[in-house]
């Protein structure tokens, strides 16, 4: 038998802060950069009761931990549960298994932040971000980590919720937060857009894009959505988490290779490798640059350790017993 950690959601809230996220999280593109493996999600959809049970999974050998995400949404409930597995890639024994919806906001922004790194300007500090709810939160609070940031503008359709997320943020950052009152409001004059929304058609305009700045797309793993115009994806240096999934999930990139106006060249490289250092990243000032962040099991098994072993250092969680396949496979 072999005792694996349990962590409840509440066991985990706080239990890293968002630097330590990004740190995770690099580390694990980096090792996807130099040959990790790593899968695109596979979303199988359900018609009555409407749902999708959705997995994905990597192995980051350096870190010494594999797993990945399964989650169902929609359904009779209406709602979502995300477990998270975590094997030691060395033995392959099960570490643990976390409850991880709390962790999906700062995993995905600590990769948002490492696409913002790896490709924004070394002076950009002011951000539009489009979107005003859980994930924008994680996108913000990470890339205040790897940015001095000195302006935010933030725009989502509903007034009271741009208002309430700009005095939340100008609570907990140094930045000035302020909502306005559209996507071109808030993309005029940024240095890095990040879009955190559900948005089926495109939330600005890439010709208000000026020269220079980085957009993280963060909303898109459906084929028939879209954040990004063409003329954005067809204007920057095109960078997506897994190559793979470009031409199967990233709503963005399809519609522009559909509508004729890149082809699957346009593919720079994929994030890992810039981080590795396998592939270059901004070459120059003027440069526009995309990272499209679809969610992949690299974030996400980066994260889990990260917190498998905080929770380990402070006690937390409890354990439950795992029968080998040698012990208990045997048909009886």
């Amino acid at each position: 038998m072999t005792e694996t950690l349990f962590l409840r959601s509440d066991e985990l809230d706080g239990l890293a802060a968002p630097a330590a996220y990004v740190d995770a999280v690099r580390e694990g593109y980096r090792q996807r950069g130099e040959g990790a493996a790593a899968e695109p999600r596979t979303k199988l959809g359900n018609a009555d009761p409407p749902g999708m049970l959705t997995t994905y999974a990597a192995v980051l050998p350096d870190t010494g931990a594999m797993g990945g995400y399964m989650y169902s949404a929609g359904f009779a409930e209406r709602d979502a549960w995300f477990t998270t597995p975590l094997f030691d890639a060395e033995t392959g024994e099960p570490l643990a298994m976390l409850d991880g919806a709390s962790m999906n906001p700062f995993k995905t922004g600590a990769t948002g932040a490492v696409g913002v790194d790896a490709l924004a300007r070394e002076d950009a500090d002011s951000v539009a971000i489009i979107g005003s709810g859980a994930q924008a939160r994680g996108q913000l609070r990470c890339t205040a980590e790897i940015r001095d940031l000195e302006t935010v503008w933030v725009y989502s359709p509903t007034k009271e919720s741009r208002e309430n997320f700009a005095g939340e943020m100008n609570e907990r950052l140094d930045a000035a937060v302020a909502a306005v009152a559209s996507s071109a409001a808030a993309v005029e004059g940024a240095d890095v857009v990040i879009t955190a929304t559900t948005a089926s058609e495109p939330v600005f305009d890439g010709d208000d894009l000026e020269p220079g700045t980085h957009v993280t797309a963060m909303g898109q793993y459906d084929p028939d959505k879209r954040e990004l115009d063409t003329t954005t994806i067809e204007r920057a240096k095109y960078v997506p988490d897994l190559r793979a999934r470009a031409t199967t999930d990233a709503g963005s990139f399809i519609h522009a290779l559909e509508e004729g106006v890149v082809d699957e060249d346009h593919i720079h490289a994929e994030l890992g490798e810039v981080v590795a250092g396998e592939a270059d990243g901004r070459t120059d000032d003027e440069e526009i640059t995309v990272f499209d962040s679809g969610g992949t099991g690299i974030e996400t098994v980066a994260a889990a350790y990260l917190l498998y072993e905080k929770a380990v250092e402070a006690g937390l969680g409890e354990t439950v017993d795992f029968s080998p396949a040698s012990q208990a496979l045997t048909g009886e």
